[in-house]
């Protein structure tokens, strides 16, 4: 997507957005059927199809400031538009008036190639001053009629999980906000466990420990999480849920691995649940673990839950409690493509949008939703399009299976996640 941020000073002079629904009336405005908008690579859907008049084209704005996440105010009686919305942290304010080709910025004025007209009870506005003050690439591609919307760059909460073979791109911690290091799991029976073939705490490296790789991320304020991970495969998982004696001893286990090697977090990885056993009984099970974790261990100790998406196979998961009680929510919205599928193959951006509609609709607040993002799915061209999903429903942020895979198939996946998004500044 980046290859096509071109041309967006000269195509912005002659492509505008419109603002408010439609009133009733009789114009000589030509419908255009045929001609789609994308927002980083994901389509917008409008109440009103895109037109042209005079030779310019326009959208309406409504939708497009929406999922820029920009706040727009309209004054019938003064005529004016205000649009206020951020770009790299910095706030910018556009002020707009109705038939003149002066806008106000910041308070300073600054010369409109076009006027903002009024047109069926819409006030349209001259995108090339709109996206040069908020960020917006534009592109247009005129054999499929389509004009492309790239995001500013935005900061959010980014996270990163230490697992498998992470240890070789450990220098990425510091561009995150937070690491899951998944270095411990339930294991066949239904007991925590430090040990394994994949999940487990590995042997120290010289002076390197796993207890350094932590203490060196929280003195960077990267706040390192233990990540549990457990998959009912053999049923192993509604066991230790089902048993009260097992279920104490893996939340004893949890609490004292996150003492004794400096975790400032918790995040809980147990999937399965509500494939073949009843989805009810297993939401049930699992709300109740981790009510019970929470209240075992220290208030200042962040609790993280990782969940397949709802449109998956997978039903086991109260999506609304376990928000109520988490401190956030990592969304696994991948392997939506068939098994066997080879690396690099994008998932579908349809999909990924379904799978954050149904998680706000279930009731996650969206400042607590973590997109979660497969990189041996994902190329430096599409992870932008999961990104940018992310700035379009303004989630908490985005996290990253896994480190280790950002310079596995090629360099560009680094600067393509950081062109989008940004780690947060803490308040």
């Amino acid at each position: 997507m980046f290859a096509h941020r071109v041309g967006r000073n000269a195509l912005a002079a002659i492509v505008a957005l419109s603002l408010f629904g439609a009133a009733p009336g009789v114009s000589h405005v030509q419908a255009v059927p045929g001609i789609s908008v994308l927002l980083d690579d994901v389509g917008l859907q409008f109440d009103a199809a895109p037109r042209i008049e005079k030779g310019v084209t326009y959208v309406p704005f409504r939708t497009v400031g929406q999922a820029l996440g920009i706040e727009i105010a309209w004054n019938g009686k003064t005529q004016t538009v205000q649009a206020a919305g951020s770009v790299k942290g910095e706030t910018v304010e556009v002020l707009l008036h109705v038939g003149s080709t002066t806008a106000t910025v910041n308070g300073k004025q600054v010369k409109l190639a076009a006027a903002p007209i009024q047109r069926e009870g819409r006030v349209l506005i001259p995108l090339s001053s709109f996206s040069a003050q908020f960020g917006v690439g534009v592109s247009w591609n005129q054999s499929s009629r389509t004009v492309s919307l790239v995001s500013p760059q935005k900061e959010m909460h980014l996270r990163a999980f230490y697992a498998v073979q992470s240890f070789q791109e450990r220098d990425l911690v510091s561009s995150m906000n937070s690491v899951a290091y998944g270095w411990s799991r339930i294991d066949r029976d239904g007991q925590f466990t430090l040990e394994g073939d994949e999940y487990r705490m590995p042997a120290a490296a010289g002076e390197v420990t796993p207890q350094s790789l932590v203490q060196d991320a929280a003195n960077q304020g990267v706040r390192p999480y233990l990540m549990v991970y457990a998959l009912d495969g053999s049923g192993e998982l509604t066991r230790m849920l089902s048993d009260s004696s097992m279920r104490q001893k893996s939340i004893d286990g949890i609490a004292a691995a996150v003492m004794e090697n400096g975790f400032g977090g918790i995040v809980l990885d147990f999937e399965g649940l509500g494939f073949k056993l009843d989805a009810v009984e297993q939401q049930k099970l699992f709300n109740q673990y981790v009510k019970e974790l929470k209240n075992a261990v220290a208030s200042d100790i962040s609790l993280s839950i990782a969940v397949p998406p709802l449109n998956g196979a997978y039903k086991g998961y109260d999506y609304k409690t376990l928000a109520s009680v988490a401190d956030d929510l990592i969304i696994m919205a991948y392997q939506y493509n068939p098994v066997g599928t080879k690396a690099q193959v994008p998932e579908p951006n349809s999909l990924v949008e379904q799978a954050i509609k149904l998680a706000l609709e279930a009731g996650v607040p969206k400042q607590k939703l973590l997109l979660g993002i497969s990189l041996g799915s994902e190329k430096p061209d599409s992870v932008d399009d999961k990104l940018g999903l992310a700035k379009r429903y303004d989630l908490k942020g985005a996290a990253f299976w896994r480190l280790g895979l950002f310079r596995a198939y090629n360099s560009g996946m680094e600067s393509a996640v950081h062109a989008s998004a940004i780690k947060e500044t803490e308040s």
